[in-house]
């Protein structure tokens, strides 16, 4: 503690307001926007890796129309049940109409967006295994560039630190400087001397979060979809690597839901470790490659690319 009062240098200063324009009643922020570009850059990249693995193009497409409105709907709600007895018991109706003032979680848009997208597939009678390879990659370059807007705006609360890359917070419409200014005022010494600064903490989201997100992304490119041959595997090692990544990034946060004296984003990380290991066990079986009648059989007249590699799939 002593040394974070005294060592305010050590530090980067960010006092952008997160508010980056206003239209009428709805507000976009920086957190807002660089989604936005994340979801097209993610559902571009998936688009291009389903031309290189023979599947048609227009899966990517008609899934995303699908899985971004139950991400968002997944973010939401996950937020609002870990944040109801502080945030939302008291104006219930909040829940709905207050998303334009923010409060989302990353851990419920990617459960809310893969629920929606395996209906949608399900319906269509889509291999599933094969379709959630092909968006992984996808999934997470846009949780990558979505997280600098978590850097700009200050969206999770992170805890203290001396390191020279400790972020401080000096708008006061970022949550992370009114953790400390008007909540807990106690735990930053350097507001004795200087009421208007903040203290360094951790840049988790937006730093730590963000490069780990990107060397996710390498691995799945460069590795796993070269050497893992069984459909759905992909998929289950983006979401095993994930919520290890999230599991440990935990330590340098400040997550004020508990479960079972668990935090909740642990908690979350645990659930979906297990589920990487479902996937991998119930998606096991001899690979073979996606023969021109077996494509034409479960795409039905949607029109068929030329694959640049013949990927893993059905025998």
């Amino acid at each position: 503690m002593f040394l974070l009062a005294f060592l305010p240098f050590l530090s980067i200063t960010i006092s952008w307001d997160p508010t980056l324009a206003e239209f009428g009643p709805f507000t976009l922020t920086w957190h807002g926007l660089f989604t936005a570009v994340g979801i097209l850059a993610g559902v571009s990249l998936s688009v291009w890796l389903c031309k290189k693995d023979g599947i048609p193009p227009e899966v990517a497409q008609e899934i995303a129309l699908v899985g971004v409105p139950s991400a968002i709907v997944g973010a939401r709600l996950f937020y609002v049940i870990e944040h109801w007895g502080s945030k939302f018991s008291d104006d219930p109706l909040s829940a709905v109409t207050g998303i334009t003032e923010g409060g989302i979680t990353l851990y419920g848009g990617l459960i809310g967006g893969v629920v929606g997208g395996l209906i949608y597939a399900l319906w269509h009678k889509w291999p599933i295994a094969i379709t959630l390879d092909a968006a992984a990659p996808g999934m997470i370059l846009g949780q990558a560039i979505g997280r600098l807007g978590d850097l700009i705006n200050g969206e999770h609360i992170a805890k203290q630190t001396s390191l020279p890359w400790g972020v401080e917070y000096t708008n006061p419409g970022s949550p992370q400087y009114t953790y400390f200014q008007d909540r807990y005022p106690e735990l930053c010494p350097r507001l004795a001397e200087d009421p208007l600064g903040n203290c360094a903490v951790h840049p988790t989201a937006g730093g730590y979060e963000m490069l780990g997100d990107l060397a996710i992304l390498a691995i799945l490119l460069l590795v796993a979809r070269r050497f893992i041959r069984v459909p759905g595997w992909v998929f289950a090692s983006y979401i095993a690597m994930y919520a290890t990544m999230r599991f440990f990034l935990s330590y340098t946060r400040i997550d004020e839901t508990t479960y079972f004296d668990i935090p909740a984003p642990q908690l979350v990380s645990g659930l979906l470790l297990g589920l990487a290991v479902v996937i991998a066990g119930i998606t096991y079986r001899k690979p073979g490659p996606i023969t021109p009648e077996y494509a034409e059989r479960v795409w039905g007249d949607l029109p068929l690319p030329d694959a640049e590699e013949a990927p893993a799939g059905p025998a």
